[in-house]
């Protein structure tokens, strides 16, 4: 089902919260690789906003970020914090950073897209064997629990951003045959992109407006993406950590708008200049593709990915109504259920201020 036919019947699309189930940090120890990224910032704001966690490493390799940081979190007021200045490319800092917690989610990546394209070893290096240093750290530790950040991207990738975000999902999932009987679980979320995070498209557009920009630079006036806000994001992240057994990848139900029509909706008069896909894009993303329906169950706000190793119980799911999808089905941005229109969208960027 093509865009057009979803025009009027889903303008106005729910915009879920992703609150349920809840997830209780108090008394718990919790690590955030990427801590001073866009995810980092909102996750210790949530976190935070909470019953308080035993301790909260921010861990991250920008001092500066730190340092801006712990100036809006003072550590007399929130005593939990602690600064863990790493990479996640260095195993053995990971495994210092990670001795005596419980929970760690995954944030650090190199996400541009471009960049990635450009300077492929290091991505390789930050995602992938970031993402297998983060495993082995766990694994060494007393690491309960391990959920990493996905991309729509890394589903039939076609980048080598998206590329490597595969790459760290099947490492990650394939991560639970190596626990042992009390070892770290470790689960994945998948969600597209992030309105106002750093470096997305919306800010950018919303820079080049202040400045009197006589047009917005357009890749393809086609081209369909997933949108979700940092809070949303974020809120998905808690509520799967509560109910990940180890090996899923959870994807949400978020709506989809063509690139065009969003700079139409923040700037209604101004032209468009259409200037091409860039390499490793895609016109149109998707979050769960045909050869991944065969094992996708789903629930009332998300899509859950069973993995395929022996022995995982599907029961929790079900027991929350959770149903398999139909064989053929898949979940991509441009033959989504749910639209944004530019009063949609406009809600949705009043959330993330």
């Amino acid at each position: 089902m093509q865009r057009d036919e979803h025009t009027n019947a889903a303008a106005a699309p729910l915009i879920r919260r992703f609150e349920e189930p809840a997830f209780d940090f108090a008394g718990r120890s919790v690590l955030v690789t990427g801590g001073t990224g866009s995810f980092g910032r909102a996750f210790v704001k949530a976190v935070l906003a909470g019953p308080a966690p035993r301790k909260l490493i921010v861990f991250s390799r920008d001092e500066q970020k730190q340092y801006e940081m712990a100036q809006r979190w003072d550590q007399s007021a929130h005593p939990c914090l602690r600064w863990f200045i790493g990479d996640v490319r260095d195993v053995d800092r990971l495994e210092m950073a990670m001795r005596d917690v419980d929970i760690v989610v995954h944030a650090a990546a190199l996400k541009h897209v471009s960049v990635a394209e450009y300077n492929p070893f290091e991505c390789v290096k930050t995602n992938v064997h970031g993402a297998e240093n983060v495993v082995t750290a766990a694994l060494r530790t007393r690491v309960q629990r391990v959920i990493a950040l996905s991309t729509d991207k890394a589903a039939n990738p076609v980048s080598l951003y998206g590329a490597s975000k595969l790459a760290a999902d099947k490492i990650f999932i394939a991560a639970n045959n190596l626990r042992g009987t009390d070892g770290a679980t470790f689960s994945v979320v998948r969600y597209g992109n992030v309105l106002g995070s750093r470096g997305s498209v919306v800010p950018y557009f919303q820079r080049l407006i202040a400045e009197g920009a006589a047009d917005l630079p357009i890749t393809d006036p086609r081209m369909t993406r997933f949108w979700i806000t940092i809070g949303q994001g974020v809120a998905f992240v808690i509520s799967s950590l509560a109910m990940m057994q180890g090996g899923e990848v959870f994807v949400p139900k978020i709506p989809s708008m063509k690139v065009g029509e969003l700079a139409r909706a923040l700037a209604p008069g101004l032209p468009q200049r259409i200037v091409g896909i860039r390499p490793g894009e895609k016109l149109h993303e998707a979050m769960i593709p045909e050869d991944e329906a065969r094992s996708t169950l789903e629930l009332a706000d998300r899509y859950v990915v069973i993995p395929g190793h022996p022995g995982f119980d599907v029961a929790p799911y079900r027991a929350l109504g959770a149903a398999p999808v139909p064989e053929a089905f898949r979940y991509s941005s441009d033959e989504n259920a749910e639209w944004l229109d530019a009063d949609a969208l406009r809600r949705l960027l009043g959330s993330t201020a």
